[in-house]
């Protein structure tokens, strides 16, 4: 099993809302191990992550061993175990998007954000990673940054949104309005 992180972030408490849910959120299942993905996304929502003590929590709270509750989140790709970088970057290398220069794109970024793909920059700034398909075949290549789509961001306009993505980090507005599809936020 692989060692989780001590950081003082990992460690620190959750929320007392988020602990409030808790409860009526395994109400809702007829099983209580039924609530674990819903209470293992509440963590992750608030903390960014989840840590050890999260899953043991979880298995507590559901009535499973924490190994159960630690294959949930290492068989879902959504469920990290590690801190993101304050801009979670992900490229997607399905075919459509791959077909059109996805690959390209992720060594380009790689260079341009000063992160390997799958790591979170030195500087903390950026988790970048492939993920499967993101639904948005006929745009591609596709790039989901936290919350918001990027269409067509090609290889060769790959320095120019590392660049727009490194001006976000100054924003302090960044973020506050989730973008709606067909916008201009929404394709970045």
């Amino acid at each position: 099993m692989k060692e989780l992180s001590n950081s003082p972030a990992s460690t620190r408490a959750l929320k007392p809302e988020t602990l409030g849910r808790a409860d009526g959120i395994i109400a809702q299942y007829p099983q209580k191990r039924s609530a674990t993905m819903p209470l293992l996304h509440l963590i992750q929502e608030d903390r960014g992550h989840i840590t050890q003590e999260d899953m043991k929590w979880v298995a507590e709270k559901v009535e499973v061993t924490p190994m159960q509750v630690l294959e949930v989140v290492t068989f879902y790709p959504m469920f990290r175990q590690n801190p993101i970088g304050r801009r979670h970057v992900r490229v997607c290398r399905t075919l459509s998007c791959a077909l059109r220069g996805s690959y390209s794109l992720m060594e380009s970024l790689e260079k341009s954000l000063n992160c390997p793909r799958g790591e979170t920059s030195p500087d903390g700034d950026f988790t970048l990673e492939f993920v499967e398909c993101i639904a948005d075949c006929g745009c591609g290549p596709v790039v989901h940054v936290d919350h918001a789509m990027h269409e067509n961001v090609t290889p060769a306009s790959a320095d120019a949104f590392a660049a727009k993505l490194k001006a976000t980090l100054q924003d302090p507005s960044y973020g506050q309005n989730p973008p709606v599809p067909g916008t201009p936020e929404w394709n970045g």
